[in-house]
């Protein structure tokens, strides 16, 4: 009996990565699509007082208070969740990467996509001054 080699082809991880990134930006999309809708719906005929900075509110500031908003569906929260989504789709790419390099046996690329994964990391979470 022959054995049956393991791992993907360079077209195959491809095609993964390609419908990773279509899936993510589409759903991204479709998420701020929804809360953008009914941000219109609940707030569209009021108008913007320009006299007065509000900055953005706190809850909106963190991953997780942004989550919470999404899940309690705030509106405003529904919109930051898409463009979380859009912000992890390439992260979720290279981690993704990271694991066909592994099955494809190549490990230079895995010891570069861990550093591009680990500088991606830092920049969103750990870059603050």
């Amino acid at each position: 009996m022959s054995k049956v080699k393991d791992t993907w082809t360079d077209q195959q991880v491809e095609t993964i990565i390609g419908n990773l990134l279509r899936g993510g930006v589409i759903l991204a999309a479709v998420v701020v699509f929804i809360g953008g809708v009914f941000y219109l719906f609940r707030y569209g005929s009021a108008y913007p007082d320009y006299r007065i900075f509000r900055g953005e509110p706190t809850d909106l500031r963190t991953a997780h208070g942004i989550l919470a908003d999404a899940l309690s569906f705030r509106t405003r929260g529904v919109i930051q969740l898409g463009l979380l989504l859009l912000i992890a789709t390439p992260v979720a790419r290279v981690a993704f990467s990271i694991f066909a390099f592994l099955r494809q046996g190549d490990r230079t690329y895995v010891v570069v996509t861990l550093l591009v994964l680990t500088i991606l990391l830092y920049s969103l979470f750990g870059g603050r001054s």
